[in-house]
């Protein structure tokens, strides 16, 4: 029985097989086929319709599960950033201190060089000519003037005359601020400033101080921002010829026609001691950072550098004449001007100048005849550390020398045509500023007049060829 019924189910399956599907008369699958075909085609359809959501899901699933790693990702990308901004900040301030550590050491290094003297800056090559526009011109003195001095912000100029009076001015703006009046003869003990004529003037190297000496034999300190009479030093015996603080203290030198220079403390107001050596008029005084002084000792034809530590000094011989200026141009150099019209640097390590100019001033008298022998040398400056010095006398110009060839050469640089006795010069702490003092007599006495000149300062701006 069981073999009828498969070979039976074979036979179907074999119809099946060999079967032709049932077409209509017209060629065309019959009703029931399509009906099956339809369905079978909207199974399919729905079947990619839900393969197609699937993955539409899994996408979105993806998408957010990429937006969750961007967002830590950022987190983390944040912090590192965070710690790499830190890291950066730390090093930058370590090179910052690196660099203000270097930077400290190399000025201390330079202020000790500048201080021992083994420094010099060179500049004057730098320098273009003045012209009459750098120049400007302040009046208000009715004498000769015979000392001026410069604040170390070069913003004010203080200036001393042979009428008595100190004169403030504003070296910015070219115009007057203050006037210290002189008084009459017979009433110093009356008077608040001088009564005779003023012959020199100091400033500390911080500003706080201003000291005036002249020709009452007292030293009068002032204060610059105000103009009050602070203190009044006694003691000399003659006409107070040159003041000089030592730089970076309030320690202030005095020189006198008494042939004593005097040391004074501004901060006590007190009196220290007296300095003796000079056989003649002690004529000019200078200081740098040492606690030593150097003076000219006019017709004694000697300098002078005072160790005031050690209580010694050294002497240095010039030729005949009358040595009437003297400036440092750093602690081991100096240079000096006589009345011979020489000018002449000087070392610490030779008793005789290193080089000497004669003639350096070989301008011509009122008549237009040769007046060399007539140009005193009668002021003399230094930019300190550097190889530039200036030089004033009566022959119409103030010159700018250059020195070179390890201080054995002294050469002409520029001549600025100014009309009158250049009674003093200085220059700002920068050098970029010359002040000079012009009179229409020598600041001490009377022995020429130059009527066409006129009495104030004059104030020359120095310009760089590289600026």
């Amino acid at each position: 029985m069981p073999f009828f019924i498969k070979s039976k189910r074979k036979q179907s399956k074999s119809k099946t097989k060999n079967q032709r599907p049932q077409v209509s008369l017209s060629g065309e699958p019959s009703k029931r086929k399509r009906k099956k075909l339809r369905l079978q085609n909207e199974e399919i359809e729905s079947e990619s319709e839900i393969e197609s959501d699937e993955g539409e899901r899994k996408a979105e699933v993806v998408t957010s599960s990429d937006e969750e790693e961007t967002a830590q990702e950022k987190k983390l990308r944040l912090a590192k950033e965070y710690l790499a901004n830190l890291e950066q900040e730390e090093a930058e301030k370590r090179e910052e201190d690196d660099i203000h550590r270097d930077i400290i050491s190399h000025r201390l290094k330079q202020d000790l060089l500048e201080q021992s003297g083994k420094v010099q800056k060179l500049v004057a090559d730098g320098y273009e000519q003045p012209s009459l526009d750098d120049i400007i011109v302040l009046r208000g003195h009715q004498l000769s003037v015979t000392c001026v001095v410069i604040s170390p912000d070069k913003r004010h100029v203080f200036s001393g005359s042979k009428d008595c009076s100190i004169i403030k001015w504003d070296a910015v703006e070219g115009k007057r601020l203050h006037t210290i009046p002189g008084g009459r003869k017979g009433t110093e003990d009356t008077h608040t400033g001088h009564t005779d004529h003023v012959f020199c003037l100091a400033m500390s190297s911080d500003g706080k101080f201003l000291a005036s000496g002249g020709k009452n034999k007292f030293v009068l300190l002032w204060n610059p921002d105000t103009c009050q009479l602070i203190h009044r030093f006694n003691g000399h015996r003659g006409a107070i010829s040159g003041l000089a603080f030592r730089i970076g203290s309030h320690q202030l030198f005095s020189a006198s026609h008494d042939r004593s220079i005097k040391i004074w403390n501004v901060d006590e107001l007190a009196y220290i001691e007296t300095l003796f050596g000079h056989s003649d008029a002690i004529t000019g005084i200078d200081s740098l950072f040492r606690d030593r002084a150097i003076t000219s000792g006019g017709r004694d034809a000697s300098i002078r550098i005072w160790k005031v530590v050690e209580e010694s000094q050294l002497v240095f011989n010039g030729d005949p004449g009358s040595i009437d200026c003297i400036a440092f141009i750093n602690e081991s150099n100096f240079i000096s001007g006589t009345d011979n019209n020489s000018i002449s640097i000087w070392s610490l390590m030779k008793k005789k100048p290193l080089v000497t100019v004669k003639n350096a001033h070989h301008g011509q008298d009122q008549n237009g005849n040769s007046s060399t022998q007539t140009n005193w040398i009668t002021c003399v400056a230094a930019l300190h550390n550097t190889d530039l010095v200036a030089s004033g006398s009566k022959d119409g110009c103030i010159k700018l020398w250059k020195i070179s060839k390890n201080y054995t050469v002294l050469q002409p640089l520029y001549s600025i045509p100014m009309v009158g006795f250049v009674n003093s010069l200085a220059f700002s702490p920068d050098g970029q500023v010359l002040v000079a003092g012009i009179g229409q007599e020598h600041k001490l006495g009377r022995w020429w007049r130059i009527k066409e000149a006129k009495n104030g300062i004059r104030i020359i701006k120095l310009k760089r060829k590289d600026v």
